[in-house]
């Protein structure tokens, strides 16, 4: 199982989020408003708007090991503008997962 994390644009948010409904077999999402600053090449250190938070959306999902690339390339394809600041995937590896309500565990709690 691998859980994957997006941090993307939010006017990319429903693009990505209709594409991944729309994906057969689409395990469920978590989605954050947050605010944070990266790396930006090219900025002068003495401007005021190179250390200023911006928002994002990140998204966090749980999908088995099957479904991780096709996951990983529909929000790649959906969130990519093409400019700086489009955003960074993760993925980790789980060594499992619980479901509250029932107690089942690894791919079944997914």
């Amino acid at each position: 199982m691998k859980e994957i994390k997006a941090f993307i644009r939010p006017i990319c948010l429903d693009k990505v989020l209709h594409a991944m409904h729309e994906h057969p077999e689409f395990p469920g999402v978590t989605v954050l408003k947050v605010r944070g600053m990266g790396r930006v090449v090219g900025r002068d250190s003495g401007d005021p708007i190179a250390f200023g938070a911006v928002e994002m959306v990140k998204l966090e999902c749980i999908v088995r090991d099957d479904q991780c690339d096709e996951v990983i390339a529909v929000i790649q394809e959906h969130a990519k503008t093409g400019r700086p600041g489009d955003g960074k995937i993760s993925i980790q590896t789980l060594d499992n997962v619980i479901r509250i309500r029932t107690g089942e565990s690894g791919v079944n709690a997914i």
